[in-house]
């Protein structure tokens, strides 16, 4: 985590604020963000060596509706570099631990957001999910993580990676938390044009709020979880219905080519907006001869291998002859995934898979594998491409060679219908059917 120089700045203003008799709904809440949201006078650096120099000169949206409501960022969260990865190792800072266990990533992109909450380091914190990067940390280190409808939450001064699926989504430890800081970030700002007119209206929900809820299970979920998942997945079943939600079975078939789909969109979206980085403007530059020359060495120096390797994927995808073949084939896929949840639910409120067929994994174990990495958010990717909403909740533990590992589960709405995921936290929390808890060595308080 790199510290925020100004947060004292920041804190003095909200103090002031407070006596001032302003109402603030985060007055001094110390808050950290992932490291490519920008923030004025701070290191935006997206985890790359290629923006290690970078100081942001204006602050994100969302960033700058936490300090309108009185909170206090106090630091930038280490990340896989440029949001590409799923186990937050690719940092040209080095690798983030897991709480739990720290010979285990936390997840990933998002891994520095999750353990500053997990920790008990800030009470809330932001990250940005394009594939999972929310969600999937979340479960591996037993906190909330909510991805919002595409749109809900302005990406004006988030650092893109893929345009079309990033969303900056909040980590908590409990629904009223998210609650409030949803409705604190959400909304309309007409510096993103892809932002929806949805103004928002959280609120954390209690055990009446599941009676009567309509919930299907993914049946294409239901494969490949390890023990642990599958007893917390049951065990969250059997707590819904004993509120009083009917519980189903739905089947989307098109899910098993989401992996597929999902990197043929995201790697050439990548390559397109990656292309500013190349040391002429801002950020790193490595001499060399001649224009070309340094913009080469630049690029080869800066970005880490894995973003490399997505660039270069995502180029040829988009290349004269094999455009149609891949990225417009991915496409329709897309539209694919997206009308089989519109169809599931005209028949469900909310559709449940598990977050990540496993709990944490150890560093190093898929490094070396980017096939088994992308595989990690094989229960989360098709979410982005659908555009809607989805919340991990901690829903227990497993116990992996004597260590206690958390695991969640993931719920997931129709557009535009996020408060129905935070209403529905609160509920499970009213029912004790939440897990939280906090590692060896730390604590929320």
């Amino acid at each position: 985590m790199s510290l925020n120089p100004r947060a004292a700045e920041q804190a003095e203003a909200a103090q002031r604020r407070v006596q001032s008799g302003e109402a603030l709904p985060l007055a001094g809440v110390p808050v950290i963000v992932k490291d490519n949201i920008n923030v004025t006078g701070t290191a935006t650096t997206c985890g790359s060596r290629i923006l290690a120099n970078y100081v942001s000169p204006y602050t994100a949206t969302a960033a700058q509706r936490l300090l309108d409501a009185g909170a206090v960022i106090v630091g930038k969260a280490n990340m896989d570099e440029f949001a590409m990865g799923s186990s937050t190792e690719s940092s040209a800072s080095g690798p983030t631990l897991n709480p739990w266990d720290q010979g285990r990533v936390p997840g990933g992109s998002s891994g520095g957001s999750a353990v500053a909450v997990a920790a008990g380091l800030t009470p809330v914190s932001l990250g940005s999910d394009t594939g999972g990067s929310v969600r999937q940390p979340a479960a591996l280190t037993g906190v909330y993580g909510l991805k919002p409808t595409y749109g809900r939450v302005s990406r004006y001064g988030l650092v893109a990676y893929a345009s079309s699926l990033d969303q900056i989504g909040p980590f908590a430890r409990s629904a009223e938390d998210l609650a409030l800081l949803m409705n604190v970030v959400a909304g309309y700002d007409p510096r993103d044009a892809t932002s929806l007119e949805a103004p928002p209206a959280f609120r954390a929900g209690t055990p009446d709020d599941l009676r009567g809820l309509r919930v299907g299970v993914i049946r294409e979920s239901l494969g490949g979880n390890t023990p642990g998942v599958e007893a917390a997945l049951n065990a969250t079943l059997e707590a819904l219905r004993g509120a009083g939600a009917a519980v189903g079975e739905v089947s989307l078939p098109s899910l098993r080519h989401a992996i597929a789909a999902y990197y043929l969109i995201a790697m050439p979206e990548a390559s397109s907006n990656l292309a500013r980085f190349d040391g002429m403007v801002y950020g790193a530059r490595s001499a060399a001869p001649d224009l070309t020359g340094s913009m080469t060495l630049t690029r080869e120096q800066g970005f880490g291998r894995e973003v490399q390797r997505r660039i270069m994927i995502g180029t040829y995808a988009l290349s004269s002859g094999y455009y149609d073949a891949y990225y417009s084939k991915a496409m329709r896929v897309r539209r694919l995934i997206s009308d089989e949840f519109t169809a599931a639910f005209g028949g469900y409120d909310v559709l449940v898979t598990p977050t990540s067929p496993f709990p944490a994994f150890r560093r190093g174990e898929k490094t070396s594998d980017p096939l088994a990495m992308y595989a990690a958010d094989v229960d989360t990717v098709a979410v982005n491409l659908a555009g809607l909403p989805a919340l991990s909740v901690p829903a227990g533990f497993e116990t992996v060679d004597g260590v206690r590992l958390p695991v969640g589960v993931q719920f997931i709405a129709p557009a535009l219908h996020d408060e129905r995921l935070v209403a529905l936290a609160g509920g499970l929390e009213g029912l004790g059917a939440v897990t939280l808890d906090s590692p060896a060595g730390f604590g929320a308080d």
